[in-house]
């Protein structure tokens, strides 16, 4: 059956794209057979890359500088990893993997997994990142809300803080910020659509989000407690995902037989 397309078009170019078919990305990052979604992804016990945390990056995201590797970890709330998340929620959603608007969306995609609500991480990056300015993934202009924009001069050359100082003049800075936190709900509940398609033409379920989650979590406790228990310094493989099954495979050889090829099955 031939997969749908996806629509990226100018809304995702305009935006950092916030919006892509990881169909079309490179077959070193991803593969697409009748075993699943191959993943290609590394460890390492220190990163050097300005964070210097130990954990795990999908290759796709190495590059990109507003990614910090992850490790099997939760949150007291929310029972899977930010790796699962970067990797369901972001990657496989079809959505950028750093960017405002795309954590908007992923956000949405998590709170559906996991039932959590998106409100207080939208909350903190308002008060960290945006009320002072600070949008990452494209221009706090393009970012802004209509119902902002429409407050601003018709032209300005006016500095992000500067244009969030002036905000501030014309509602308080609470309005601006609850203005803001419900733009990102927006954003995010936007993403939804475009979030199915990416899972359906890749051949999961989006009816199995929890499920593939918390499969996907339990291989992680195993993967990345045997690498942190053996001291291991850098590891490459691969995890595979379709609806029955998660695998993790080494690239290379490696002396982690005992979790070469290991399966978490999807129930």
């Amino acid at each position: 059956m031939a997969m749908k397309n996806i629509q990226t078009n100018s809304y995702s170019r305009e935006f950092n794209n916030s919006l892509r078919d990881v169909r079309k990305d490179s077959k070193k990052f991803i593969q697409i057979s009748s075993q699943g979604i191959r993943l290609a992804v590394t460890y390492k016990k220190l990163w050097d890359d300005g964070f210097g945390a130990r954990g795990w990056k999908l290759d796709a995201t190495i590059d990109d500088p507003e990614i910090i590797a992850s490790t099997r970890e939760t949150g007291q709330k929310i029972n899977t990893s930010v790796f699962v998340h970067d990797i369901l929620d972001h990657f496989l959603s079809g959505f950028g993997v750093s960017g405002h608007r795309s954590e908007a969306m992923a956000l949405i995609q998590l709170s559906k997994r996991t039932h959590s609500d998106p409100g207080p991480d939208y909350e903190q990056m308002v008060r960290e990142d945006i009320i002072n300015g600070r949008v990452n993934g494209e221009s706090l202009i393009t970012f802004l809300p209509e119902e902002l924009k429409k407050l601003l001069p018709l032209t300005t050359d006016m500095s992000n803080k500067e244009i969030i100082s002036f905000l501030k003049l014309k509602v308080s800075e609470k309005t601006l910020c609850d203005i803001f936190i419900e733009h990102f709900y927006t954003l995010g509940k936007a993403g939804e659509e475009h979030a199915t398609a990416s899972w359906l033409s890749l051949g999961l379920d989006p009816k199995k989000q929890t499920e593939i989650g918390l499969a996907l979590q339990n291989l992680l406790d195993v993967i990345d407690l045997k690498v942190e228990e053996t001291g291991t310094e850098e590891l490459k493989g691969f995890i595979v995902i379709n609806n029955e099954k998660i695998t993790f495979t080494i690239e290379g050889k490696s002396s982690l037989d005992s979790i070469n090829g290991q399966q978490i099955f999807i129930t």
